[in-house]
């Protein structure tokens, strides 16, 4: 189950997966003036995104594909605002913009956030995936901007 919480305006979303809380990551608020297109698959790409990271995960956590979480793995959470949805399983090619490193991230949760022309956020990344495509944990940029693939 996945559901929303949500607190100042300063923090991103909090989500609820199999009861337990995600720890809140404050997001850069940086001006954003592109387009967000969302691709239907068949490999065609997405114009620029938000890729946000989850951050620390309390023991045990779920995905909601049902797996257990792994924070080093390269998987995802897509936006539940994305239509259509991409199924669990999907793989998709995530580059950082800034750096041009990309990497393959397969689909395996859903995200609560949506995606706004303030904060076009299109995937939340696990901190690994996040970290090699570029990304700092420390301190805390709180998104990449990227573009997306759909693969399959």
């Amino acid at each position: 189950m996945i559901s929303s919480v949500t607190g100042p305006p300063s923090l991103r979303p909090v989500a609820i997966r199999g009861g337990l809380a995600l720890a809140a990551l404050a997001l850069a608020t940086a001006p954003f003036a592109t387009s967000r297109a969302q691709a239907a698959g068949g490999g065609a790409p997405l114009d620029q995104c938000w890729a946000t990271h989850y951050g620390p995960q309390p023991p045990g956590a779920l995905t909601a594909s049902g797996e257990l979480f792994d924070n080093n793995a390269d998987t995802a959470a897509t936006s539940l605002g994305r239509n259509p949805q991409l199924p669990f399983g999907t793989r998709v090619q995530v580059t950082n913009v800034a750096n041009g490193r990309s990497l393959v991230v397969r689909i395996n949760d859903r995200g609560t956030f949506i995606q706004t022309p303030q904060e076009p956020k299109c995937l939340d990344l696990t901190d690994g995936v996040f970290g090699r495509l570029g990304g700092s944990l420390d301190p805390d940029a709180g998104h990449i901007v990227v573009t997306q693939t759909v693969l399959n």
